[in-house]
């Protein structure tokens, strides 16, 4: 069994998933399971929507149900025709009363909770996986659709929402795991969940890939496919760099890092559940489905050189300086440092550190006035915004003498914040000015990936 995960514009418009189901028939004999976006954009649309209920912008909010409505029934008439047609535009349009009922809630109420958010949201996901069944079981495809809310259980962080892996294990071999075996395609929705006692909920943003990846671990798939836009994981960013390279096989470890660091391939915790069974996941193109992909394995079979494999960023980034020479030597002068940061549940992504300061990056400001009033308690604090995280990632860079003089020459230039190795062994990374990223990663790129074609078994 496989698990097949198709992103948005996998599923955009009636073209898109035509071509998505080509791509499924030929992995029939493997017993695909397959996960699905919203339609791209469609999400986005919703969020908008109940936003607009929230201000009490009632006709602007109905007009996006209905604008919802029209793309979807304008995918289906591109699909089918006479009583099938007929049957999807009503479902559509019951739908659409649905959202119409639930703005019409909140501008009564005046207030948006995130678990109204929640169902919002879920909307997109129900609407293109129910109209791909319908058109599998067109095409003579022996399909089941199935509503994720009842096997992915998660508790009550509504937006955020953690997945509970026990019942859900139980659930999806309840529900799916029979289907498969009896030869069904089995069709779900990524992103969305529900509390154990049926309230809906989602699992974050970009969270479709991380369902694909919970699924595919807990019923021991042999492969977990992600199908995008793109050709795999590329050296950097192609709207920056035009000549990035393609990664043809890399670390769980390294994609790990470049999701957290600003590759936008794949969601930061996508790979965790894969990571734990030894699941391969493959980043493939379903706008070119010839192309080979990214592999991501546990260890690839590489020698113990230094391989830069990519080079990530991340903008929007705040830099805090904090120095207390009333601490000096002093112990748990740190835990008091992070006790604030972890009050105010913000994440800091890259630290460094003497006996008396700490240098540390954070992108969540909102609770920023708190932390630095907390921070000068015990400390003297200086706070810089509009920097960026440029990420060096690849394997062995910590045994590798004279990277940094080769990372650092090409930008020699440049006024360096912070630097910072990682934990691991493949991680290097910098702060500078938002307003150099470009520059610096294209420079960066040219040297350190000059000789990738040394290499045909990683870039293509």
């Amino acid at each position: 069994m496989i698990v097949m995960k198709f992103g948005g514009t996998s599923v955009e418009d009636a073209k898109a998933i035509r071509n998505l189901t080509e791509i499924v028939k030929k992995e029939l004999p493997r017993k695909p399971v397959v996960i699905v976006s919203a339609c791209s954009g469609i999400t986005n649309q919703l969020l908008q929507t109940a936003a607009l209920a929230s201000h009490g912008k009632k006709e602007e909010a109905l007009n996006s149900v209905a604008a919802i409505e029209s793309r979807h029934k304008k995918i289906v008439n591109n699909l089918f025709e006479g009583d099938l047609q007929r049957f999807l535009n009503k479902h559509l349009a019951v739908i659409a009363e649905e959202l119409a009922a639930l703005v019409n809630g909140v501008v009564v109420l005046g207030e948006l909770t995130n678990r109204s958010l929640d169902t919002f949201a879920a909307y997109g996901e129900r609407m293109s996986s129910f109209i791909i069944h319908h058109y599998f079981e067109s095409q003579r495809l022996k399909s089941f659709w199935v509503d994720a809310r009842s096997f992915m259980i998660t508790d009550e962080q509504y937006t955020k929402a953690i997945p509970q892996f026990e019942i859900t294990e139980r659930k999806l071999r309840e529900i799916v795991q029979p289907k498969v075996n009896n030869g069904y395609v089995v069709i779900s929705q990524g992103f969305i969940g529900s509390t154990p006692a049926g309230i809906t909920t989602t699992i974050g943003r970009g969270g479709s890939d991380y369902s694909a990846a919970i699924i595919g671990a807990l019923l021991d798939a042999e492969d977990i496919q992600i199908w995008t836009d793109v050709d795999g994981i590329l050296s950097s960013d192609p709207s920056v760099v035009k000549d990035a390279k393609k990664i043809k096989v890399m670390s769980f470890n390294e994609a790990a890092e470049l999701a957290y660091f600003g590759a936008r391939v794949l969601h930061p915790e996508t790979i965790l559940p894969a990571v734990k069974k030894n699941i391969p996941v493959r980043v493939l193109n379903s706008k070119n489905p010839g192309s080979s992909g990214t592999l991501i394995v546990s260890k690839p079979k590489t020698d113990k050189r230094c391989i830069v494999k990519s080079i990530a960023y991340k903008e929007g980034i705040t830099l805090i300086s904090i120095v207390s020479t009333r601490m000096f030597l002093a112990t748990g002068f740190l835990e008091n440092v992070f006790d604030v940061f972890h009050k105010y549940e913000t994440v800091v992504h890259t630290v460094a550190s003497s006996e008396v300061s700490v240098t540390a990056t954070i992108d969540n400001t909102k609770n920023l006035v708190h932390i630095i009033r907390e921070l000068k308690h015990f400390a003297t604090v200086t706070v810089s915004d509009k920097k960026a995280i440029v990420c060096i990632v690849g394997d062995h860079l910590r045994n590798s003498p004279g990277l940094a003089v080769k990372m650092l020459g090409p930008i020699s230039d440049v006024n360096i914040n912070m630097i910072s190795q990682g934990a691991s062994e493949i991680n290097l990374s910098f702060v500078i000015d938002e307003e150099h990223v470009d520059d610096v990663v294209i420079r960066l790129h040219k040297e350190l990936f000059a000789n990738a074609g040394n290499f045909p078994e990683i870039f293509e």
